[in-house]
């Protein structure tokens, strides 16, 4: 007798647990992304003739547990209309009982894949602009992600850039119970939305990836997340984009290196960030929620506060710094000026003559 592999038994198994798709208007294509408890399946929508990514629960766990927390993670989505945020297509219901949800395929690169080539710090930071814009815009909805970093975004390739993965987003909309509602926790495939572990929002459950989730998340105190935890989280993502590692391995010392105040050069390696980003990242990664931006929408304004050669919030200046970055930032108008006076000088001393 002939044994199987174990990767040919790996295969036949995924191959065993393909949905049936039948009765649905979907044709599978194939698996794109695994989870703990799900799945996120290439499918091609046939009455449209395009391709969509399908998520649905695995086989082995409980539809009447789960699926209503798909279904939830579907309607955040479906609440979110953003350029920034993956649009969900349809929701519906397998032959077997289980809930699926289709949402738009998305091609491109995880933002800690796409930083691994050597790009200028002006891309770096408007890549971190466009994600501020999508939580901003949730953060207007009331609802928190609660678990961005890295491998949650998305850049596509001309240049979009999409916040993935709500799985465990939390929705600040009050019930009638007086109680916020939780789409509860699913980790995700490598490219759209989540599949994976279940958590109830409770004191003392901690939602979020180390090193990434603000400190009330780390000590599960569910009642002090808000918008500012997800601050926290981007803060944590800017330390990323600029040193090229994860937050708990960053140094914290601040390199004298490219200390300029306008944008320019690249970050990598054993390169530093500006001592005005350092400040927008400790200031956004205060352990106090109370020190930190208020909002995604003002660390997005810091940042372009920053691209544009302006003060930050963050980076208290001295007068001489402040002149010399009005000049910097008005030198074309200034030679011009300095050219008229002179000229003008030269005039008045010689025209007499």
């Amino acid at each position: 007798m002939r044994w199987l592999s174990d990767r040919a038994l790996v295969r036949l198994r995924r191959v065993t647990e393909l949905p049936d798709l039948t009765g649905t208007k979907y044709r599978l294509v194939e698996e794109i992304g695994r989870g703990g408890m799900g799945t996120v399946y290439l499918a091609e929508d046939t009455p449209l003739a395009r391709r969509v990514a399908l998520k649905i629960l695995d086989q082995d766990h409980t539809p009447k547990e789960l699926s209503a927390r798909l279904l939830t993670e579907a309607r955040v989505l479906a609440r979110l209309e953003h350029p920034g945020i993956v649009p969900v297509h349809d929701v519906g219901e397998l032959a077997d009982g289980r809930v699926f949800y289709t949402m738009k395929y998305v091609r491109g690169r995880r933002l800690d894949q796409h930083v691994e080539e050597t790009l200028p710090l002006s891309e770096r930071l408007r890549i971190f602009v466009r994600t501020c814009e999508a939580v901003a815009f949730a953060h207007a909805h009331r609802i928190l992600h609660r678990d961005l970093k890295p491998e949650n975004i998305m850049v596509g390739p001309f240049g979009e850039v999409l916040v993935m993965d709500w799985g465990v987003a939390k929705l600040l909309d009050k019930s009638a119970t007086g109680t916020e509602t939780d789409t509860g926790g699913m980790a995700d495939g490598e490219l759209p939305a989540s599949a994976g572990s279940p958590m109830a929002t409770a004191h003392g459950v901690v939602m979020g990836t180390p090193g990434y989730m603000a400190p009330e998340q780390a000590r599960g105190e569910v009642d002090r997340v808000d918008p500012r935890s997800d601050v926290y989280s981007l803060g944590a993502v800017l330390q990323f984009l600029l040193t090229g590692q994860i937050p708990s391995e960053a140094p914290t010392a601040v390199s004298e290196t490219n200390q300029g105040n306008r944008p320019g050069g690249t970050i990598g390696g054993k390169t530093g960030p500006p001592r005005q980003l350092r400040a927008v990242i400790e200031k956004a990664m205060a352990e106090d929620p109370e020190e930190r931006y208020d909002t995604a929408a003002e660390l997005a304004d810091e940042i372009q506060r920053y691209l544009d050669g302006r003060q930050l919030l963050a980076y208290p200046e001295s007068p001489v710094v402040r002149t010399g970055r009005f000049l910097a930032r008005h030198r074309v108008a200034v030679i011009l000026l300095l050219t008229y006076v002179v000229v003008r000088a030269l005039v008045l001393l010689f025209g007499g003559r």
